[in-house]
């Protein structure tokens, strides 16, 4: 992350934070060296700091103002929200938060959640150790948190790096220095009883030049030995800031998004946030609780699902229930007004492509949506709605649309759909009430061929509901 242009860091400040950060690190060496500290607290100074280290990159995020382009081929928590324009800002000397970034701040919290930890604490019980929590290691685990705390207010903050940089480089830095940290305490931990001191000295010096070497590479941004370049990256992790300008005409008409009709439609949505890698291991989680017939796992699993459904259904409604619909000279802009930005803006005496979307909410409460295709401001197809009557959101808007009829009720479409879908269902029923099947196989069965029977079950749902 280099400073802003016009907004250099000053060398003063880089100078003292890096003073900061290499006596946060060498600090450790005093406690193995003059405090007498072993392996076990060595490792929970590290880890801790590990930890704070994603947490506060989590935080970082939310405040990157460059856009991701994203992973190809990886899905990340409430996805949906990286189409999201605009942010808040909660402190008037502060940077915006952006909606956009959450979902890059979440999934390294997700990978800490589902991997780090649960290794973490196998790995601790597994070698029994103990942990005596002195003075001098409280000492040396606040030194390494405050250090990156500092930096953060002051220099992430303080001096702009939060313009020049995007959530997607934030996270993978964090992820792969959390990586070396827990890599080296392992190594360390396979060798320290043979070597003692030695090793724990060369743990804590390997540690802190990992530290100074990431420093430098935020802060300058010039790296050494280019091994990022050559290990990590795929491609550009930044690309400008997606903000759009309004249409410099006044607002001849707008009509509002209807607020029953996203929370209906966001019911088909719960079942998309789990379609990623934290989402699916909670639901691992939720069935291994119901086979083990833990009351206290299962509440933590049922109450970790519902975390995950709410999360969705909230960022559903942030991605569509917020929306203003505006009709300013020629262009049709879909203004958030919770974020008070535009978030796509369609021309439409230039040939747009308006079709009706037969939504399952809308045909249930007879409200509408409209889909726009090829929005050039978004490179992407757009909706507009729902909203309460579309009929008088098109004369309202003066939209060019002539048919805003959906299909019409097909009774055999349902009763087809659903015949289907109760055969499929009957697949996994039958493992359950078949008395040669226990309750554990039956589970496990059905968690393993969970992704085959939920795409076809899923089709037959959405066309028998389409049709109602």
């Amino acid at each position: 992350m280099r400073g802003l242009p016009g907004r250099p860091d000053s060398t003063a400040t880089l100078f003292g934070g890096a003073v900061a950060l290499l006596g946060a690190n060498l600090l450790p060496l005093v406690g193995v060296v003059a405090w007498g500290w072993d392996l076990t607290a060595l490792l929970v100074a590290y880890w801790t700091e590990a930890f704070s280290t994603v947490v506060l990159a989590a935080v970082k995020a939310l405040f990157a103002e460059r856009g991701s382009p994203g992973i190809p081929g990886q899905i990340e928590p409430l996805h949906g929200l990286r189409e999201k324009r605009g942010g808040w800002q909660f402190r008037p000397t502060w940077p915006p938060l952006y909606p956009r970034n959450l979902p890059f701040a979440l999934s390294i919290l997700g990978f800490w959640l589902v991997t780090v930890v649960p290794l973490s604490v196998l790995y601790w019980f597994s070698a029994d150790l103990t942990l005596v929590l002195t003075l001098d290691l409280a000492l040396g685990i606040g030194a390494l948190v405050i250090a990156q705390g500092s930096d953060f207010v002051f220099e992430y903050i303080g001096n702009g790096e939060y313009a020049d940089v995007s959530a997607q480089e934030i996270v993978r830095t964090p992820a792969q220095l959390s990586l070396v940290v827990v890599s080296v305490g392992l190594l360390a931990a396979a060798e320290s009883r043979a070597s003692g001191l030695l090793i724990l000295a060369l743990v804590v010096a390997a540690k802190t030049t990992v530290s100074m070497y990431q420093f430098y590479v935020e802060h300058v941004g010039t790296p050494i030995l280019r091994l990022r370049e050559r290990l990590f990256d795929d491609g550009t992790d930044s690309e400008p800031p997606p903000e759009l300008d309004l249409p410099n005409a006044d607002v001849s008409g707008r009509v509002t998004a209807d607020a029953r009709a996203v929370l209906l439609g966001s019911v088909g949505a719960i079942a998309f946030g789990f379609v990623n890698r934290v989402g699916f291991l909670t639901l691992v989680f939720l069935v291994l609780a119901i086979v083990a017939g833990d009351f206290l796992w299962l509440a933590v699993a049922l109450l970790a699902v519902l975390v995950l459904a709410s999360a969705r259904v909230l960022s559903y409604f942030l991605r569509y229930g917020t929306v203003e619909y505006q009709r300013r000279g020629d262009d049709l802009v879909a203004y958030d007004t919770a974020l008070e930005a535009p978030q796509w803006i369609a021309s439409v005496d230039s040939g747009a492509d308006f079709a009706v979307r037969n939504a399952i909410a809308d045909r249930l409460l007879g409200t509408g949506t409209l889909t726009i295709a090829d929005v050039e401001s978004v490179d992407r197809d757009v909706r507009l709605g729902p909203v309460s009557d579309i009929d008088r959101a098109v004369a309202r808007l003066d939209l060019p649309v002539q048919q805003t009829e959906r299909p019409e009720r097909d009774p055999a479409v349902i009763a087809a759909a659903s015949v289907l879908l109760l055969f499929f269902l009957a697949v996994p029923a039958g493992l359950f009430l078949t008395p040669d099947v226990s309750d554990a196989l039956a589970w496990g069965l059905s968690l393993v061929f969970a992704p085959f029977f939920l795409l076809p079950v899923g089709a037959l749902a959405w066309a028998a509901l389409s049709r109602v």
